[in-house]
């Protein structure tokens, strides 16, 4: 398989995953959640791989979806329908995304994000869906279209985090820290970013000793879990408001906005301060 938005590579029982758009923070565009989506399956379906680690390359792991493609450029994209618009042409394109990003959840070999720079907008949907997550202490994540344009759609806060926490940070769209993630159960943990490599291939080796089917078994439990607190269902409704959210009256203004100044400033000005949101 030849890829255009990732790279991957295997070194004995650890399989990386390389999200490799360097120049846009690895910014997602089509056909990044497909491709994400076969390697993580391909690798999955390695019997000599015990463990798969997400990264990003570059200054950061993901900066969401790329704005310059989906909210600058004039006129309507995949993303952004002509009024009046159809949502069931946008949950067809937007929860095929999150399938694809989910494909790391339904994955049974285990997944570690290594997040480095920021993990925000869809940047955090991906990031969330991995069995573990370590974040460098100066790394940010969040998700700051909870403000204006998006939900998000793999809706893994609540779980993670439960009802107020994750109240707190959609309702508002702040980004926290390493530190703070992992100190409100968010992420696994922090480390200091000069470590967070090293750290990182240290806890795919220990997992790696592990049988696959030991691992698999494990994993599979645990998530059974989730699934049986509605997991499906709110992801359902979480891409579909998505989708409404980049048609509503204010949806359409910040798009406006984006196309007349930039995304850049669009995001400022909905943000209230410089943001890392793509």
């Amino acid at each position: 398989m030849e890829f255009t938005t990732i790279r991957r590579r295997v070194d004995g029982r650890v399989a990386t995953i390389t999200l490799d758009r360097p120049e846009r923070l690895n910014a997602i565009v089509d056909p990044m959640p497909r491709e994400l989506r076969l390697a993580v399956e391909h690798a999955d379906a390695d019997p000599d791989v015990h463990v798969i680690v997400l990264e990003g390359a570059g200054k950061g792991f993901c900066g969401g979806y790329d704005l310059e493609v989906y909210a600058q450029r004039p006129g309507p994209n995949p993303g952004v329908q002509q009024m009046p618009w159809d949502p069931t042409v946008d949950l067809r394109m937007m929860g095929g995304n999150t399938d694809d990003f989910m494909a790391i959840w339904r994955s049974l070999t285990p997944v570690i994000a290594k997040v480095h720079g920021a993990a925000v907008a869809g940047g955090s949907d991906i990031a969330l869906t991995c069995d573990l997550v370590v974040m460098a202490d100066d790394a940010v994540i969040g998700y700051p279209p909870a403000r204006v344009w998006g939900v998000p759609t793999t809706m893994m806060w609540v779980y993670r985090i439960g009802l107020e926490r994750a109240k707190r940070l959609l309702l508002t769209g702040d980004l926290i820290d390493g530190v703070e993630a992992a100190r409100i159960g968010l992420v696994t943990e922090s480390v200091p970013a000069e470590d967070l490599d090293a750290h990182v291939a240290a806890l795919a080796e220990r997992i790696a000793g592990v049988p696959c089917n030991q691992l698999a078994m494990l994993k599979t439990v645990v998530n059974q879990a989730y699934g049986n607190m509605g997991l499906a269902s709110t992801q359902l409704l979480a891409t579909l408001f998505d989708g409404v959210a980049r048609h509503t009256p204010e949806g359409t203004a910040f798009k406006q906005r984006a196309e007349d100044v930039g995304w850049r400033q669009a995001v400022a000005e909905r943000d209230g301060a410089p943001s890392h949101d793509r």
